[in-house]
């Protein structure tokens, strides 16, 4: 009979079973489909996000580029996106105009792994000559090297760096204290361990020793106090490059990345404060990520530019920072060259 072994019913069962198996075929594909949309209309979003700044504009002698990548990343005072009681909260005062450097790093990406030089903002070097935005050229000057971010922003900022060191600088990044906090909070917070009890009445920060997940506020106090280190700026730029490595590896790790409640508002945090240089996109952006976590896990080296005098006085009495002059140049060679950066104990 029709039921029977020699009847219809097996092959009316293959026929039932192609349909499903199509159906399967299609959803999988339909899926497939759907997570590249959103992967790429998440990518555009992200990078729609991006402030561009033309700060790596040519000049006459201008170092050549050499082998790696090198990015100048910057920290800056900038208060925008703050609310006033924000501003009390974070203890960044309220009567700043226009915006200073308060960090300065070269992170350099290369064959012989990366590496993070913290550059002292009162590091006393020649400023170029320079157009101000009103049109006026201001004369080349010797000043602290914070003062060419706070009078020319980014570009003279990058022509003072790389006048001074001759490290031609391919990538540039810019943040200010809003972008930064947002980035702490957005990933949950950072872990981090203290050394030592901190009480600091400028930067409001009041920690215990021991491992601590900082927020966004304790995370800024935390790479801006220097008041109750013996070396203050130097210690503070050691602050900096341990925080900035450990938010780089909770940034990248896959629990943050994976996750849509913390990556979307972490590029939003992130992206929508960030000012780069006009060639920067979401890959370089990513590689950046991806080095700082690298030198955070040990397989990157950390420095600070080699210091000749701590203390030098200017004409006007006011305290700056040397540069160690043979030393900081072959810090310097090694950043151009690729080559392995020598430790100086």
């Amino acid at each position: 009979g029709p039921g029977g072994p020699g009847g219809a019913g097996p092959a009316g069962a293959r026929a039932g079973r192609w349909p499903r198996r199509r159906i399967v075929k299609w959803t999988v594909f339909g899926v497939l489909i759907a997570v590249m949309v959103t992967a790429v209309s998440t990518w555009f979003w992200a990078d729609s996000k991006l402030n561009h700044e033309n700060v790596l504009a040519d000049y006459p002698g201008r170092p050549a580029a050499g082998k790696g990548t090198n990015w100048l990343i910057v920290g800056s005072d900038s208060r925008e996106g703050l609310s006033e009681s924000q501003m009390d909260t974070m203890h960044t005062g309220h009567d700043v105009e226009g915006k200073r450097s308060d960090s300065m790093m070269i992170l350099h990406i290369g064959d012989h792994g990366n590496t993070l030089m913290s550059i002292p903002r009162d590091s006393w070097v020649p400023i170029p000559e320079y157009k101000a935005s009103s049109g006026k050229t201001v004369k080349a000057t010797a000043s602290k090297i914070n003062s060419a971010f706070a009078t020319g922003n980014g570009r003279l900022l990058v022509q003072t760096v790389e006048l001074n060191t001759g490290i031609h600088i391919d990538h540039y990044a810019e943040i200010g204290f809003a972008g930064f906090a947002g980035i702490v909070d957005s990933v949950g917070g950072v872990q981090m361990h203290i050394d030592q009890d901190i009480k600091d009445k400028d930067s409001g920060l009041d920690l215990k020793a021991g491992d601590q997940t900082l927020n966004g506020t304790q995370a800024l106090a935390f790479v801006r106090q220097r008041h109750q280190m013996a070396d203050q700026d130097l210690g503070r730029m050691r602050n900096q490059q341990k925080f900035l490595g450990a938010l780089a590896h909770q940034a990248a790790s896959p629990g943050t990345v994976l996750n849509p409640f913390t990556f979307y508002p972490l590029v939003d945090s992130a992206l929508g404060t960030l000012i780069v240089d006009d060639d920067c996109g979401l890959t370089d952006l990513g590689s950046l990520f991806l080095a700082m976590k690298d030198v955070n896990g040990g397989g990157g080296k950390t420095l600070t530019i080699p210091i000749g005098n701590a203390d030098y006085r200017t004409k006007t009495g006011e305290s700056a920072v040397l540069w160690d002059t043979n030393k900081s140049k072959q810090v310097f060679d090694a950043f151009k060259n690729d080559t392995a950066v020598p430790d100086f104990k």
